[in-house]
């Protein structure tokens, strides 16, 4: 089966209200395209040192990770960073990976955006309820 790539737009959200508050111009907005592994065992988006500060994020904190081999690390937390994948997106922070990490996709951005993993056709897709427009519980 293997691992699922998929390419993302990453776009720093804050720039994007600096846009839209018309105080820079919207080729201005600093943001990627860049292949992230989908990783259902990760809580959050990571994403390497080196493109946190090529998109300018701003860091929020520090957070401990747990690798898969079961050691503990201090990260920095930064953000808002948007994720897009196809015609979903949604804003969130991301951890700080060490530069030239790989980066991932965890589950919370998959859960904002509705979306599942198709391992046979190495993709994302929408759940089969919500095809059009996420669908998220609230209760």
């Amino acid at each position: 089966m293997g691992e699922v790539k998929v390419e993302v737009e990453l776009e720093n959200a804050e720039d994007r209200g600096v846009f839209r508050r018309g105080y820079i111009r919207e080729d201005e907005i600093r943001s990627l395209t860049v292949p992230l592994v989908v990783d259902t065992g990760a809580v959050m988006l990571v994403l390497p040192q080196d493109l946190v500060e090529t998109l300018g994020l701003t860091k929020v904190g520090t957070v401990i990770v747990i690798y898969a081999d079961e050691r503990k690390e201090e990260r920095p937390l930064a953000g808002i960073v948007t994720v897009k994948v196809g015609k979903r997106l949604t804003s969130v922070n991301c951890v700080v990976g060490p530069p030239n990490s790989e980066a991932l996709l965890g589950q919370i951005v998959l859960e904002a955006m509705d979306l599942l993993v198709d391992c046979a056709q190495q993709k994302l897709v929408p759940r089969p309820e919500s095809p059009y427009l996420p669908l998220l519980k609230i209760k």
